[in-house]
């Protein structure tokens, strides 16, 4: 056992080595003369076993065959000594030839040459494998192994026994999962496979301390595993695309944690890609908000439709050098331009809609933030309602056929100034919708995950720095959806819409926010209470407590995508909309912020202030 924990002396290595080649050669004579060496063979001896035993020992010196470290043989040192070894046998083979045409007999007896190669290989093979094992054992009997099940019971969970076997041997693997029948109770490298549904008994019976998903599997089942493993303290794992495999091997170092953004996912979309390829294929398209987060997935999602050219403008400097490095990385390399401008700088936009005419403009400028655009409302009206009509105009101007704009749920029933902003832009574009051939889409949704500003990023900051993680209410809840899911149903709901609709998404289930903090303290293998702690810090400035999607007055019409459906609201007069929001963008410029509000509630009646000073505004308007 002392030998085994320490580092041998690469001489010893080589003494030992040499020793198995003499224990091989004695076996080789044995095998070859059925165990009684004649006499005429063994009086040779004197000769064979000096030359091949020192042909042995040089070879393995000259290719310094020693030096490996014995404890981590893998598969190419394997190689390494079967390629040694069989070179060296080669050279007995040719010593023959030589020796017979000078002395008339064989250096070493062919047949033994043969035997000897095999035995020799499979001796030095098995004694390093057998070491390795041994050191691997000796020191999983200093700390317990740690008990690991894999959910996946085929090709990509073998190979990710295999890695944790190579590569993690503090690990021991209890099980396989899998949801077919037909592989319950048998066994897969001597390790049972179970249903997916004994994950339970398995792992109150035992001191499981991972679960590897090693395949996709549909998400249902994947929270139903997590919440087990959540319950009785198991960590889960995820092993990575094979694309994402170092040079096609997966190393256990590659298995990484679940995100909770894996949790919240939902099916994939099936997208009529035939009708967007239509709307998009060799199209001069226009991204406004390009280096956000919407508007960069959007852009990535748009070039495998191949389009013309994309303009992608945003303000933000190194958010949109990014993007372009990110851009000239793709192959085959997209056709585009990138252009740093503010949307509430009407010559500039003018100018950019004069020398790249868009056919199409994807509108995800905006400032998205409650909490900011509370404190700073003539920000909010500035960029969400007065860049909104500017490049709604321009739109009309320079004949675009389709303007999609990215709304939010927040402009339901709005609490805060963001969330009004963004409502009376929408009424603005689908009143404009009625007076030109430019049609006018709004897409709303809820929170994407991921995205700036986002609650998981900002939990998962909070949790990395030790916390306390802060929450604004125990009952908050939001609705979630992914940022490329959702940049989907924005080209699907772009590419069908006439115009003058509002399309609102099926967000799913609505997430308990407290909920999705504890989950992911328990996903980073911490104890709420005892690791780290939960605060409860109240509503912020202009926040809602539920969100919603269509307004108490809308309801809603299907459309042919079963989640996209068309909210059904009142028509605006164009002329009305238009006084008075430049009697609202009039006020920017007195930056006073009680009496801006206060207009923008003389325009949207539902708009009633939560947790804010302009609470005090709140009465009742006569509806536009």
């Amino acid at each position: 056992m002392y030998l085994i924990r320490r580092h041998l002396p690469r001489w010893f290595i080589l003494i030992i080595d040499v020793f198995l080649c003499f224990c091989s050669l004695v076996l080789a004579y044995l095998l070859r003369f059925n165990f009684s060496v004649p006499y005429t063979e063994r009086i040779t001896f004197v000769y064979v076993f000096p030359f091949v035993l020192a042909l042995r020992g040089t070879s393995f010196y000259a290719t310094g065959l020693y030096r490996n470290i014995i404890r981590y043989t893998g598969s190419r040192d394997v190689q390494q000594l079967v390629i040694i070894l069989s070179v060296v046998s080669m050279l007995f083979a040719v010593s023959n030839i030589i020796s017979y045409a000078v002395w008339k007999h064989y250096m070493v007896p062919y047949s033994i040459i043969v035997i000897e190669l095999m035995s020799t290989s499979l001796i030095l093979i098995s004694a390093r494998l057998i070491y390795k094992a041994m050191y691997s054992d000796s020191f999983a009997t200093v700390r317990e192994k740690r008990v690991v099940i894999i959910y996946g019971a085929d090709d990509e969970g073998l190979i990710t026994k295999r890695a944790i076997d190579r590569d993690a041997s503090k690990y021991s693997i209890l099980a396989f999962l899998d949801d077919d029948r037909n592989k319950w109770g048998k066994r897969l490298e001597g390790v049972s496979v179970y249903s997916a549904s004994k994950l339970k008994e398995l792992v109150e019976a035992n001191n499981v301390a991972h679960l590897v998903l090693s395949k996709d599997i549909p998400i249902e089942r994947k929270k139903e595993l997590a919440d087990i493993c959540l319950e009785n303290d198991v960590k889960i794992l995820n092993v990575p695309p094979i694309s994402q495999w170092i040079n096609g091997e997966l190393s256990f170092k590659q298995i990484r944690k679940i995100r909770i953004e894996e949790l919240l996912e939902r099916d994939p979309i099936v997208l009529d890609k035939a009708k967007i390829k239509s709307q998009l294929h060799g199209k001069t398209i226009l991204v406004t908000g390009a280096a956000g987060s919407i508007g960069s997935e959007l852009i990535r999602q748009i070039i495998p439709y191949k389009p013309e050219m994309l303009v992608i403008a945003d303000q933000a400097e190194s958010p949109l050098y990014d993007l372009e490095m990110e851009l000239k990385e793709v192959s085959p390399a997209p056709n585009f331009k990138v252009i740093v401008a503010d949307i509430c700088n009407q010559e500039r936009m003018d100018k950019l809609f004069g020398r790249y005419k868009p056919e199409i403009v994807f509108h995800a400028a905006a400032y998205k933030h409650v909490p900011l655009m509370e404190e700073n409302p003539s920000e909010a009206v500035m960029v969400n309602i007065k860049g909104t009509k500017y490049v709604a105009d321009l739109s009309v101007k320079y004949g675009v056929e389709k303007f999609v704009m990215i709304s939010t749920d927040k402009a339901v029933n709005p609490t805060g100034v963001m969330g009004a902003s963004k409502r009376i832009a929408e009424i603005y574009i689908q009143a404009l919708n009625q007076q030109n051939k430019t049609r006018f889409i709004t897409t709303r949704f809820g929170n994407v995950l991921d995205s700036s500003g986002s609650v998981i990023p900002r939990f998962r900051q909070q949790i990395e720095k030790g916390g306390p993680v802060t929450i604004t209410h125990p009952d908050i809840t939001r609705y979630f959806m992914t940022i490329p899911e959702a940049c989907q149903l924005v080209l699907e709901a772009g590419c069908m819409g006439a115009g003058g609709e509002i399309y609102v998404f099926d967000m799913g289930k609505s997430v308990k926010i407290a909920d999705l903090a504890k989950k992911m303290i328990q996903l980073s293998g911490l104890v709420i209470g005892k690791d780290i702690q939960v605060v409860y810090t109240g509503l912020r400035p202009g926040e809602k407590l539920y969100e919603e999607l269509l307004l108490n007055s809308e309801n809603s019409l299907p459309t042919h995508h079963p989640q996209i459906m068309i909210a059904q609201i009142k028509k605006h007069d164009f002329s009305h909309i238009e006084n008075l929001i430049a009697e609202l963008t009039t006020l920017i410029h007195g930056q006073n912020d009680m009496e801006l509000v206060k207009k923008m509630k003389e325009i949207l009646p539902e708009f009633i202030s939560n947790n804010s000073v302009y609470e005090q505004l709140d009465k009742k308007f006569i509806p536009i």
